[in-house]
Formats: C-alpha cells, structure tokens, sequence
C-alpha cells in the first residue's frame, strides 16, 4: 500500500528457471541432504546433516487493477509460473479475491499465483476485511503476506502493526508481520518471517518503522527465543536515510539478525526488500548470493512485473541432526 519505490538493482545474474521435474529432483536433494560427522573424523562427534534453499521475496503490487502500481490483471498469469523457480517464497501485496466478491467488478489476485503453484506447501491467505475489522474500520484489504514452500511449515501466526499513518494509504490495510515455523528436514527448525513496513517518510511514519520494529524484536523474543530465524519482505526502510538506518541496525544488535546482502558484502543503501537471518547454536545458516531478479521477473516487452524487484537469496544451512525434535 503505497509504498517507496524500489531502489535500482544491486546486481543481475542470469538464472534459468526450473522445470516442474527439475523443480522436484531439488526438492528432493534438499529434502534428503548428506550426513556427515560435525566434528572432524571424531567418530564419537554428533551427527550433522545440511543442505540449501533458494529463497525469494517480492511485493507483487496485488491491489485492484487501476488502484496497483503495476499492471497486475496481466502480469500476475506471468508471475505465478515463474514463482515455481524458488524453493521458499515470500510475497507482500498478495491477496484473495473473496468468493463471492462484493467488490466486484474489482478483484485481487493471490488465487492466479496459487493456482499456478508447484510448492507442496502454502499458505492460507487472511480474508479481506473490507471496512469490517473495528480495530481498523479503514481497513479494505488484509496483510497481504503470503508464502509457497517446499518445505512443511506450522501455523501461520499473523501480527498486524498497532498503528498506521494514511499518507502513503497505510491506513487501508492490516499491514504487519507474519510467521511460520519451518521444518528443512526433521527435527531441523528456522522460524521464517515475512513482513511488509510501513511506507512514507513523515515524521510520523518514522516514529512508527521504529515502534514497529521494536514490536518485532519483542515478538521474537518471546517466540523465537533461541531459534534460528530468517526475515523477508518490503521494509520500506533504506540505510541512506538515519532513522532507517537505526532501525535497521536494532535487528542487528538487538535481534541478533544478519543483512544476508551486507554479509556478502553487498551494500545498496536505497533498496527496501530485503532478507535477515540468524543461526542458533544447532543450525548454521549461510547465504551465498543476493541477486535482484531483474532479468526473470518481466514481461515479454523486458518490463518490470511489479513496481517492486524480486530479491532472491540462496542459503546454505548445516545443523546437528535430531530428527526426534518436532519443530511443527
């Protein structure tokens, strides 16, 4: 909802898109990873196994066509297959078309990306509330986070912000975070955020990315204590800007969380999509590229799909193997 535009790519690689029976050898690689000894050639070491994900995050600028920054009534058909190339998704601005539709002749879009989806799992979108919520009568639409997965995840718990300012049209969503925790193989967990923040630079818009952050960190103290944790969505924050910039940082010092960009030493301080991460002391989570999509995600034409990139990241991950924790 009236969001920053997306600042200029940080880089572009050619990435060929999998096929839906390439698409399920890697599940199944990721799926069955190799096992090996954590501590050298110690036979009496414990058990370790690890593998890899391709993870993306896109705002797919899902509002009513006229209403949308993009031109979603076309270019959700084309969005939808090419999600299929990503082991984990996260998308922002993705909602459900009610059925029946009092909206109509308007409609959202989330049931196109759906219904073109070979992810084993997804989830479940949250109803629009279309001016019926009383904790905000101005709300039409719901958070939009939605996620497609190759990997099982538990309930989705949905937090909204408990404030918004309306002038960047915040006010007419239930903009928030959302989590899952996500099982990579048994008994291996990473809680896994999606999130989209609160757009505008008023000063009351910047007082509200910093309440809404610290909302966030104490949410995963409560529960993601101790757990590892990936973070993605649209922030709305650049480091170029201070208070941004200290936010951003707060993730850091306080939430134990790594810029999985910046930890590869790519620094872009105008983009606001973004991904975070955080080991524990059983998962080790590494991300090996940062790659803005910008040559996968157009139209026949060579333009852009929505007024947002896609940022995709691959992350490599070994933990300690105990296939007895239940993680769901």
């Amino acid at each position: 909802m009236g969001d920053e535009e997306g600042g200029a790519p940080l880089t572009a690689r050619p990435r060929k898109l999998l096929a839906p029976a390439r698409l399920l050898v890697l599940s199944v690689t990721v799926l069955l990873p190799t096992l090996g000894l954590g501590c050298g050639d110690d036979d009496d070491g414990p058990a370790t196994v690890s593998g890899a994900f391709l993870a993306l995050t896109y705002n797919v600028a899902g509002l009513p066509q006229g209403l949308s920054g993009s031109n979603p009534a076309v270019n959700m058909p084309i969005i939808g297959p090419l999600l299929n190339g990503y082991d984990l998704v996260l998308v922002q601005e993705s909602w459900e078309t009610p059925d029946p539709n009092p909206m109509a002749p308007l409609r959202v879009y989330h049931e196109i990306l759906e219904a073109a989806s070979l992810h084993r799992f997804r989830s479940d979108p949250m109803p629009l509330p279309l001016g019926e919520n009383p904790e905000r009568p101005s709300a039409l639409v719901s958070d939009g986070l939605n996620r497609f997965s190759q990997f099982p995840f538990g309930e989705v718990t949905r937090q909204r912000w408990q404030d918004c300012d309306d002038s960047a049209a915040d006010c007419l969503s239930l903009k928030g975070f959302s989590v899952a925790r996500t099982e990579l193989v048994p008994g291996v967990c990473v809680d896994i955020y999606n999130l989209h923040g609160e757009a505008g630079n008023t000063p009351n818009d910047q007082d509200l990315k910093s309440q809404n952050t610290r909302d966030l960190l104490d949410f995963m103290r409560v529960y993601s204590d101790g757990r590892a944790v990936i973070v993605g969505g649209d922030f709305n924050m650049r480091l170029r800007r201070e208070r941004d910039a200290v936010n951003l940082g707060l993730l850091e010092s306080e939430g134990g969380l790594d810029d999985a960009c910046i930890a590869q030493g790519i620094v872009d301080e105008n983009e606001i999509d973004k991904f975070f991460f955080r080991s524990n002391d059983r998962v080790t989570i590494t991300p090996t590229t940062c790659v803005f999509e910008t040559d996968v995600f157009v139209d026949p034409e060579g333009e852009p799909l929505s007024d947002h990139d896609a940022l995709a990241v691959d992350f490599e991950w070994r933990a300690i193997a105990d296939d007895s924790i239940e993680c769901l």
